[in-house]
């Protein structure tokens, strides 16, 4: 798959996860293990086009956001 490709991949769907894990988190229906889920996902995708993109503030950052998804996994799980 082209460079490119793959960063609009991992934009894009890095992306949605990361609006369907606030929807999950927000509406407080008990799915927080899949929101949490979702985010990490998320994270792992968005520190893949930050890596690719050499955007090394944004990858930074994917850290916190993971840590944040497995310490919610951890407390909800």
């Amino acid at each position: 798959m082209h460079r490119k490709t793959i960063i609009t991949v991992c934009e894009t769907t890095g992306s949605l996860l990361a609006m369907a894990y606030a929807l999950l988190i927000a509406s407080n229906t008990g799915n927080e293990v899949l929101g949490f889920s979702l985010l990490l996902i998320s994270a792992l995708l968005f520190a893949g086009w930050g890596w690719l993109d050499k955007r090394w503030a944004f990858l930074a950052l994917q850290f916190f956001y993971a840590a944040s998804a497995i310490i919610g996994l951890i407390r909800w799980g």
